[in-house]
């Protein structure tokens, strides 16, 4: 299946740039998941493989929103080569295992849209082999620890996408909690808006996050976090190592936003990757806020033609029903 947006030959050119050795591209295969960013499989003639990202409208599938594009709002869509190649080089250099970049497309040489190529990893993502065998998963989650620790220890004294903060740049706000509170209040109201549970819990889950964020203590460095690291996001190389993809969100961050989407996304699986330490009210405040953010998100994805309208509706219905458990308790 070719592009929306981009043409086959196109890709041909990119792939045979990228892999070398004279070889041609015989097919290209959309792999699924992506709703940001188009993902595709490049198989060439002698069978060698390599994963093309496409960064163009066409290819995603969130409305957009005012402020889409503003770099300092650390929540803003991650998108672009210019995020992608500034979280590669940090995690690489953090010894943080991420596919290998073979080209990156950054002055439309081969396609107007923003292009990278990386080594493809065509076997299990850590979702699936957790699903599988949870004991063969084991020493996959204890190196997994060890990434999250590598990470949390690179520290920094601004929060904000690791391109923002490594290039000098301030972000948007004063903290990561306050922050995270004016989304967590954006995503209330939009909520609110689909859903009538939500309505009529609005100002209790309102005073919820005041009260929360007003507990936090203020902080002066932070760590780098991947953002949303679920299972899904992390693929097992042919040695058993976890590596992690979409990684365009990097950022520099309280490490408890990390630590509650991981609890979430894992449940009873997340012990092996608990870390010591973590701040109590951060965590609090932070899982209420990301309840919000996986009913708000997918609610207005489900307003675009995202195709499986079934996953995000569920997404949306579980977290939705966990927030109020949290202002109900």
């Amino acid at each position: 299946m070719a592009p929306r947006s981009v043409t086959r030959e196109q890709l041909a050119g990119a792939a045979r740039a990228a892999v070398g050795g004279g070889r041609r591209l015989e097919a290209v295969e959309r792999v699924g998941g992506g709703s940001k960013k188009g993902v595709y499989r490049l198989v060439m003639d002698d069978a060698t493989t390599a994963i093309a990202y496409l960064w163009d409208d066409a290819e995603n599938y969130w409305p957009a929103s005012e402020g889409d594009g503003d770099l300092t709002d650390p929540f803003s869509p991650g998108l672009g080569l210019d995020l992608f190649e500034a979280a590669h080089a940090r995690l690489d250099a953090l010894g943080v295992r991420v596919p290998a970049l073979r080209l990156a497309d950054r002055d439309g040489a081969h396609c107007p849209a923003g292009l990278a190529i990386v080594e493809d990893l065509p076997g299990e993502s850590l979702e699936e082999l957790l699903a599988r065998d949870r004991r063969a998963a084991a020493p996959v989650m204890d190196r997994l620890a060890e990434s999250l620790e590598a990470m949390r220890g690179h520290r920094a004294p601004a929060y904000g996408k690791a391109a923002v903060v490594e290039g000098g740049g301030t972000s948007r706000g004063t903290s990561c909690e306050g922050v995270v509170l004016d989304r967590a209040l954006r995503d209330l109201t939009e909520a609110a808006l689909r859903d009538p549970r939500i309505a009529g819990a609005r100002d209790r889950l309102e005073e919820r996050l005041l009260s929360l964020a007003a507990a936090v203590r203020p902080r002066a460095e932070y760590a780098v976090v991947h953002g949303e690291l679920g299972p899904d996001h992390v693929l097992v190389d042919g040695d058993g190592s976890p590596v992690v993809i979409d990684i365009e969100g990097l950022m520099y961050f309280d490490v408890e936003w990390e630590h509650v989407f991981l609890r979430i996304r894992l449940h009873d699986a997340y012990r092996p990757l608990a870390a010591d330490g973590l701040d109590e009210d951060r965590l609090a405040l932070y899982m209420l806020a990301q309840r919000l953010s996986l009913t708000a998100g997918p609610l207005r994805l489900l307003d675009g033609d995202f195709p499986d309208r079934a996953l995000m509706a569920g997404i949306a219905e579980y977290n939705l029903k966990q927030a109020l458990e949290l202002v109900h308790a």
